[in-house]
């Protein structure tokens, strides 16, 4: 079984953080999602365990960071082109969300960023293959 890796974030409200993936193509898986949990599927190993503040709190002795004023984590993942981080960062635009970095693009990487309904920071980066290998 491949590892996997789980975030977890608190949301403020949990319909419309679960709208605003959904509207990106994302999906939720609901054996592991209840009235204050959206499992968000990212990838076979990536998920997202999107929780209500109150139950975010269940797990947690320390208080939960207000992402407008304070950034305890930048999530990033990658694209496969240039044009799918323009396609997914335009869609989060368009469902609500927000700008947050300016779009980085030094030729072998490229990447935009956008802030969800929660004001978490997602990061979208591509990079040229050839970079990845160690060529140019």
């Amino acid at each position: 079984m491949s590892q996997m890796f789980f975030v977890n974030l608190p949301v403020k409200d949990l319909a419309t953080t679960k709208a605003f993936w959904e509207t990106l193509g994302y999906s939720f898986n609901p054996q592991f999602s209840d009235d204050q949990t959206a499992c968000l599927v990212i990838s076979d190993t990536i998920i997202a365990m999107l929780l209500t503040e109150p139950r975010f709190k269940e797990f947690t002795k320390r208080d939960i960071a207000d992402p407008v004023t304070a950034n305890e984590v930048l999530l990033g993942f990658s694209a496969e082109s240039r044009e799918k981080v323009d396609e997914l960062v335009d869609a989060a635009l368009a469902a609500g969300g927000q700008p947050a970095l300016e779009t980085q693009d030094h030729g072998f990487m490229y990447g935009r960023s956008f802030q969800d309904p929660d004001d978490h920071t997602w990061e979208v980066i591509w990079m040229d293959p050839k970079a990845v290998e160690g060529g140019n």
